[in-house]
């Protein structure tokens, strides 16, 4: 099977989770793989352009859900611009038992708790 693009989105506060995500595909023994399309840095005035052009050329998208997210415009628009260029999108809780809310920009798509799993079946689906 061929590897995925993936455009991870999440708040800038919660960029760990970002890398244990991408971290985690990397071990050997992963039930996915995935290439992280997520932007690495803040970029300039062209951000919103680079960005889309990032989010069009995946496979998927990953947003992380935690409290930080109802505050993280960015991570807001990014899922927004995933849902205007139709790119298939999963919510993910980060934290199971303090959730943060779910942002509109994930309405009608599946949300759901952090498992391999749940992670596994969602890029496969792509």
């Amino acid at each position: 099977m061929a590897e995925k693009r993936i455009f991870i989105s999440f708040a800038i506060e919660d960029v760990n989770y970002r890398d244990f995500l991408k971290g985690q595909s990397l071990n050997t023994y992963s039930p996915f793989t995935y290439t992280d399309m997520s932007a690495k840095k803040a970029w300039d005035n062209k951000w919103k352009t680079n960005c889309r052009t990032r989010i069009k050329g995946c496979d998927g998208v990953i947003a992380l859900i935690s409290k930080h997210t109802r505050n993280a415009e960015g991570a807001k628009w990014e899922m927004q611009c995933a849902n205007e260029e139709g790119i298939p999108m999963i919510g993910i809780h980060i934290h199971k038992d303090d959730k943060g809310q779910v942002p509109p920009q994930l309405v009608g798509k599946k949300v759901v708790n952090w498992t391999w799993d749940a992670i596994k079946n969602f890029i496969n689906r792509l």
